[in-house]
């Protein structure tokens, strides 16, 4: 590589670190602003999910994050805010980070929705000071094919992800690793 594509990859870094690190609080949310992208999340998410509406029945527990970010050039990060709602309300509100090394490149934007179906593991999630996917606890990630329901679908983990409303060109979405902080709103 020459002097004047290291320069470029070089900035291109700087750019990024710069702003990751400027994220958590420029991204810092209302619990009024959260709510309403929360809204808009889980109308989407019945839209694209046949049979979204009845499997949210099922749940003891939604934890929503409308709009995760995510980039990367070797080194990557990932951020986002929501909303952990039981029986249709927000009870506390959530951030979703996560850094990584490796080979990677691009951004995107996504939405998460985590389903408790079972007390216990909603409980376990609410009882920490911080929560990681993977270490304190199972999340399995679904996948569903277009017109599938998704009530048809035996997920024996107590805890389901659906990642959806893909925004941007990164390979590759896993919870495995991101690491959720109640925020104080």
């Amino acid at each position: 590589m020459n002097l004047s594509n290291r320069s470029f990859v070089l900035l291109i870094f700087i750019t990024l670190l710069g702003s990751l690190s400027f994220t958590n609080s420029a991204m810092a949310a209302s619990a009024e602003e959260i709510d309403i992208k929360v809204d808009g999340a889980l109308t989407e998410f019945k839209q694209e999910v046949t049979g979204g509406a009845e499997f949210l029945k099922k749940a003891k527990g939604v934890l929503i994050f409308p709009s995760v970010l995510k980039g990367g050039f070797v080194v990557g990060a990932e951020y986002g805010e929501g909303a952990l709602r039981v029986d249709g309300k927000s009870i506390s509100y959530y951030n979703i980070a996560s850094a990584s090394l490796g080979f990677q490149i691009g951004a995107q934007e996504y939405a998460i929705v985590m389903v408790f179906l079972k007390e216990d593991a909603l409980k376990k999630f609410q009882a920490g000071k911080g929560w990681e996917a993977g270490v304190d606890g199972s999340v399995a990630i679904a996948k569903w094919g277009a017109g599938k329901d998704i009530n048809t679908q035996n997920f024996k983990d107590p805890i389901v992800g659906f990642v959806f409303s893909n925004k941007g060109l990164m390979a590759g979405v896993s919870l495995e690793g991101s690491k959720i902080t109640k925020l104080e709103r």
